[in-house]
């Protein structure tokens, strides 16, 4: 079969048989944004966390978790071509995995980023048109989400025990702002916190996110005991951190808790 190169998103060089008839992907909105594309076929390896489509997720072969890789039976599946994420997978486990198999990640922490590797898994995966379309789809629908004149000062939650938080330098922060949030913490990446911080902090919006941890309605009582001026509520973490083909919905998601 014919190899392309291509660079993935970390400036490596990869060659793939092209166009790759069995792909393995680590992360779930990659996975997501593979089907969206139509390699229902193509597609033959997915975390135990790839959840979308439910009915792929259902049948589709599971090779562990995003994490904690099942490196024996991605050899068994005998891929051409794996996709990954820097952030969300172990080094470790791709550099083990880039001894045997073409392995293209993605690194991303802002919108562009998104735009830009939805763009370039198309031309990966010979599905140029359509990725150009979903991307064009994004760009256009952020472009028209409108902005609160006053971003409010916002925590978003990501894990309990330690509390921890969605900081800069992060995706998650980068949908904020763009949905007019403006982070209350200015560390970097996913900062602990404390109930005696968060006081002090005083946030007009807590946001606690469906994943990864599940944050419940106690939870959402246990923090207006602390902060009870602030607004809390249970967010959709998906729409927030999910990067691929799903960020058609998120705008007019993050546009709907402007309205709260």
């Amino acid at each position: 079969m014919q190899k392309r190169t291509f660079t993935d998103q970390m400036g490596r060089l990869i060659s793939v048989p092209f166009p790759p008839k069995r792909i393995i992907s680590l992360v779930p909105s990659q996975t997501e944004l593979l089907f969206d594309l139509g390699l229902d076929k193509e597609v033959v390896g997915i975390t135990k966390f790839c959840v979308h489509p439910l009915h792929k997720f259902k049948e589709t072969s599971k090779i562990g978790g995003t994490k904690k890789l099942g490196v024996k039976k991605i050899h068994d599946l005998k891929p051409d071509l794996i996709i990954g994420n820097k952030e969300e997978n172990e080094r470790a486990q791709i550099e083990s995995l880039i001894d045997y198999f073409p392995v293209w990640m993605s690194d991303i922490q802002v919108l562009p980023d998104a735009i830009q590797m939805i763009k370039q898994i198309g031309e990966l995966t010979h599905r140029i048109e359509k990725a150009t379309s979903i991307a064009s789809g994004i760009e256009e629908k952020f472009l028209n989400l409108k902005r609160e004149f006053k971003p409010k000062r916002t925590l978003y939650f990501i894990w309990k025990d330690p509390y921890m938080l969605a900081g800069q330098k992060t995706f998650i922060n980068d949908m904020l702002s763009r949905g007019g949030f403006e982070n209350a913490i200015h560390h970097d990446r996913y900062p602990e916190i404390s109930l005696d911080q968060l006081k002090i902090l005083n946030p007009e919006c807590i946001f606690l996110s469906s994943e990864p941890y599940p944050f419940q309605d106690k939870h959402v009582k246990e923090m207006k005991n602390i902060c009870p001026d602030a607004h809390i509520s249970i967010v959709d973490g998906e729409m927030f951190s999910w990067y691929g083909s799903r960020l058609l919905q998120s705008p007019a998601y993050i546009s709907s808790l402007l309205r709260l």
